[in-house]
This record gives C-alpha cells, sequence and structure tokens, in this order.
C-alpha cells in the first residue's frame, strides 16, 4: 500500500476552532479536513436534522410528477412501481409503493429479470403494465437513457415519470417527468442521492401537497439509509442526513422486513458498514440467485411470521450466492495468471457459464487482488454482458465511453458500470478498453492508497477521543472513517496470527514504554514477522471498540504495518 499523509491544516485556523468548538487540536483538524469550519457547519455535521433537507420542488420536473401521479389517482389509474434489480433499485421501489398504497390501492411493483430483461426499463415490463392496464410507470433507480422503451411506451398510452441519479446520455427519454439530480439542467442543490433518495424526494413532495411534514416520512428512511449505504454514494450534505437518521429507524424501529433479517444476524446496534456487509447482500441476494421481487416482498411485508419466511429464502440465497462467488473468483484468477496477464492494466475475463448474478462481486475481489480496472464477462442470451469496477481515482465509466463502438449498451458511475457486446466484438473490446486504460490512468492509482489523517502517539488515545470519533459516523465516500499513523511500535510480545489459515493479526502494542493497547489487523496475517522480536513498526489504524466478556476496551483497527 501507499500510504499518504493529508497536509496539516492551517495551525492559525485549527486553533480558532479548536476554541470556537471547545475540542483540542486533533479534532479540528479532522473536521476542517471535511470542510467543516465554523461552530455551524460542526453542528450541522454532529446533530444532522432533518429539517436541514432540501425542497424537494427544487428538483427540476417535480412539479411535472407530482401532478401526473395526482391526476392518476384522481382517475383512478393503475400505476406501475418499476425498479432495479439491486438494493437501490428493490428498496426504492418498496418505498415509493408503499408509500402511494397507504391511500390508493391501484399500485403494482415490477422488478424486471436479470436473466431474461436484463438492467434497467425493458420492453417486458412495458408489456406487463399494458398488459394490467397500467397507464403510469415510475422507473426508479433507472430510466434516463431508456429512450427507445419510453417511445415503445407511449405509443402504448403509457406515460413514464423517471427517478434516477445515474448520468444522462445527450438526449434525454421522451418522459412526462425526469428528475435526476446530474440533469445539466437540474439546479438541485445536492446531487449525490441514491436513486432510493430520489424517490424519497418524490415522497416527500406528494406528502407536502397533503400537509404532511417530514416528521412523517421517518419511518421510509430504513430503506433509505440501506440503498446510500449500498450504492457507495458520499455520505455528505443531504445524504449524510438521510443516512443518519435512516440508521436511527434501523436500530430503534425498523420495518417487518428488516426486523427479520436483523433477528436471524444477532446483533445488537447496526452501523453504516452493517448496513453495507450484512443486510444490502441479503437484499442483493435476491436478484442475483432468483429474482429481486422476493426482496421487494420481504421489505413490503407487515406479518412477522411471513417476512421471517422470506428472510430465511433470502439467506439461502444468500448462502447460495458465497459459494458461487468463490468458485468463480478462483477460476477468474486462475484465468488472469495462465493467460500471463498480470502486468496488464487492466483485467478482463471471460467465461460463458458464469452466472450473471455475482460476476459483480467477482469484479470486486479480483480488484482487490490486482488493483486495475476489471470486467469479468458472461454470456447473457445471444451477448456478453459485464460488470466493471475501477481502482480509486479511475473513471471507468468514461473509458467504457472511448470503448462505445464495440458495445451495444452501457451504464453506470465512475467506479462501477454495466455493458452488453457482440461476442464477436469481445477481443477487439478487450484490446481497446487496455489501450484506453494504459494512455489514461496514472500509474500510481495501480497501487492501493491508504490515506491518513494524522500522526498521533498512543497516549492520545482515549475514551473521550472514542467518543467524539463515534459522532463522526456513519462513515463512508466523502466521510470516511479517520486512519491514523503511529511510529515506532513495539509488539508487546504476545502477537500472533489468528483465524482460518493464520489470515488476521493480533498483538499489543505500546510506545516508548507507554500503557499497551490491543490490535488487530484483519487479513495482516502475513505480516506478522514484522512484528516479531521486538522489532520497531509503523502502523496505519482506525480506533476500534473490542467487547469480551462485558468488558468494553479501545483497539486499534490496523490497515497496514511497515
Amino acid at each position: 500500500m501507499r500510504w499518504t499523509i493529508k497536509p496539516k491544516s492551517n495551525p492559525t485556523e485549527n486553533e480558532r476552532l479548536s476554541k470556537e468548538l471547545n475540542v483540542d487540536a486533533l479534532i479540528a483538524h479532522l473536521l476542517l479536513q471535511r470542510g467543516i469550519s465554523t461552530y455551524e457547519e460542526a453542528k450541522q455535521f454532529f446533530r444532522p436534522q432533518l429539517s436541514d433537507l432540501h425542497d424537494p420542488f427544487l428538483m427540476r420536473d417535480m412539479e411535472k410528477a407530482v401532478e401526473r401521479i395526482e391526476k392518476a389517482i384522481s382517475n383512478n389509474e393503475n400505476i406501475l412501481v418499476y425498479g432495479d434489480y439491486d438494493v437501490d433499485g428493490t428498496t426504492a421501489v418498496a418505498l415509493l409503493s408503499s408509500f402511494l398504497q397507504e391511500d390508493y390501492p391501484n399500485v403494482a411493483t415490477y422488478i424486471p429479470d436479470r436473466y431474461t430483461e436484463g438492467y434497467g426499463v425493458s420492453i417486458q415490463g412495458i408489456d406487463y403494465a399494458s398488459d394490467n392496464d397500467c397507464s403510469l410507470i415510475i422507473a426508479l433507480d433507472c430510466g434516463v437513457k431508456a429512450i427507445e422503451q419510453v417511445t415503445y411506451a407511449k405509443e402504448k398510452g403509457i406515460d413514464f415519470i423517471i427517478c434516477d441519479h445515474h448520468r444522462p446520455g445527450d438526449i434525454l427519454p421522451e418522459a412526462v417527468a425526469i428528475l435526476d439530480p446530474k440533469r445539466e439542467n437540474c439546479s438541485y442543490p445536492y446531487d449525490e442521492l441514491c436513486g432510493c433518495g430520489v424517490g424519497f424526494k418524490l415522497i416527500q413532495a406528494l406528502a407536502s401537497r397533503k400537509g404532511k411534514t417530514i416528521e412523517d416520512l421517518v419511518s421510509y428512511l430504513d430503506l433509505v439509509a440501506t440503498a446510500i449505504g449500498a450504492d457507495i454514494v458520499p455520505i455528505t450534505g443531504e445524504n449524510r442526513v438521510l443516512a443518519y437518521h435512516g440508521l436511527k429507524v434501523i436500530n430503534t424501529n425498523p420495518r417487518i422486513g428488516f426486523k427479520a433479517i436483523i433477528d436471524q444476524i444477532k446483533k445488537k446496534e447496526l452501523t453504516i458498514t452493517d448496513v453495507v456487509f450484512i443486510i444490502a447482500p441479503r437484499i442483493n441476494a435476491a436478484g442475483r440467485m432468483k429474482h429481486g421481487q422476493h426482496a421487494v416482498n420481504l421489505l413490503k411485508e407487515t406479518d412477522l411470521t411471513i417476512a421471517q419466511h422470506f428472510a430465511s429464502e433470502i439467506e439461502q440465497f444468500n448462502a447460495d450466492r458465497k459459494n458461487l462467488d468463490k468458485a468463480i473468483t478462483e477460476e477468474a484468477l486462475k484465468q488472469i495468471q495462465e493467460n500471463g496477464e498480470e502486468d496488464k492494466f487492466t483485467s478482463v475475463v471471460y467465461n460463458e457459464n458464469w452466472h450473471k448474478g455475482v460476476i459483480g462481486i467477482v469484479a470486486s475481489r479480483l480488484t482487490e487482488t490486482y488493483y486495475r480496472p476489471t470486467l469479468v464477462f458472461t454470456k447473457s442470451g445471444n451477448k456478453l454482458a459485464a460488470s466493471a469496477r475501477s481502482v480509486k481515482g479511475f473513471d471507468v465509466y468514461n473509458a467504457l465511453e472511448k470503448c462505445s463502438d464495440c458495445l451495444e449498451q452501457f451504464g453506470g458511475h465512475k467506479y462501477a458500470a454495466g455493458l452488453t457486446l457482440l461476442e464477436e466484438q469481445y477481443e477487439n473490446f478487450k484490446q481497446q478498453f487496455e489501450k484506453v486504460v494504459s494512455e489514461s490512468i496514472d500509474t500510481n492509482l495501480l497501487e492501493p492508497e491508504l490515506s491518513i489523517n494524522a500522526k498521533i502517539a498512543l497516549d492520545q488515545i482515549t475514551p473521550k477521543l472514542m467518543r467524539i470519533l463515534k459522532q463522526f459516523a456513519p462513515f463512508g465516500p466523502g466521510n470516511m472513517t479517520p486512519i491514523f499513523m503511529a511510529e515506532r511500535l513495539n509488539d508487546t510480545g504476545y502477537g500472533k496470527t489468528v483465524g482460518e489459515d493464520g489470515k488476521h493479526l493480533k498483538l499489543s502494542v505500546s510506545q516508548n514504554g507507554s500503557s499497551p493497547i490491543g490490535a488487530i489487523g484483519f487479513g495482516l496475517g502475513k505480516k506478522v514477522d514484522k512484528i516479531k522480536n521486538r522489532n520497531t513498526f509503523d502502523a496505519a489504524f482506525s480506533l476500534d471498540e473490542n467487547e469480551w466478556n462485558g468488558q468494553v476496551s479501545l483497539q486499534l483497527r490496523l490497515r497496514d504495518i511497515k
């Protein structure tokens, strides 16, 4: 790993903020790094208020969207709520359909089949709407590029409202309303909402017309917080407010579907990290292994017994997904080695039998191993489909755009995308993608960066510091867990490898004879030699609490040692 230490904050600024907030210089430094430089900004950061959320009508086309939904309800029209099969899409569909069904029964939901329909708005989905006399489709987490599909729907007398957060193309679909804060002509103050977040702004607008306030919508925030975590959008601004209050709902009064999942995992208090690594994979597993509608059914269920049955089904989907992704990752790594492609700028692998539902996870695993832009392909009908993942600092969406002459379809974000192409274009694309990346990537980006917020001494680590750092949560892009560095440490003699195959490193460290503090390094077992025989080493770590036999103690969560 390439360690980089963030620049020190301006000493005068640091001292001013430290006095203004009555916190020590280290906390002031961490706040300044996050762009927080006044008492008011710090108050908003530490105490996010629902009143800080923006007026939903600031989003372009919001008025049109609300009017069309109100018209549909007054005319007794059938409404189809349509969403993608991942966490963001299924939570958004559960959110909007539940909200509408509080007052209006004629609402159906539709999640496309990952294998027969693929990502986004499908012709099959529009035919389903037509067969069921739906005259309005509300698409969530997809649709901003569905030009032909929206035209097809229009020919069948079906209107579209699109709630998306992906980058639009040059031409927009002919929808009644397109809610997307990434539209060039949309002046909404915050453009990093996820699809479920855009859906929440829509229900906020609809609710306001009925005289309801934001407080009346709090019960929906467990869905929004889950989508924010799973979709890896920045936890800044409006997302931070939504995630903060959504986590409170998850931990105090979650919807029945979440309760059924949480009861199975038996964890007391969930952080956003738990949401990302425990709840989200289970919701995703439905769409990966069976069908995304299973996830919507669970998230909308109000009977605990039925929800527990759905949750146990989804638990099995998740177990099957884990076995598959492990097997396919091993095959993909072998393919890279056998083809002698370890030294390329990209990893592009293909096997027609790989399960389409897990290729995104496999792409992430390969990126962890080789740390470079990665695509994993499989056969999908008469075409090839791929999931792309990138490394920090490199925009894989832009790279794919430069290869678009080889592609049938593509879409996504800076760090994750999906695409389809004809089989005869595979080799051509593979060469072109390698060329584009090799000519445009900064080679430093091919080595994982460990960004360190500050150097500290072990004696600065106190329960008070930990209490304040916990208030920096929820963590995520734009507000990452603070990483510290301490120099010239020694293991007190208890250092050892633990876990399966000695994968992890457990030790107790001191600095210049200071009181020892426990440390755990997940995946750092191979570095055990660096700490043996009282060797001196530097460590990069975040702070953590370790609970054992009812006792809570501070520990270092090691990220790397040198």
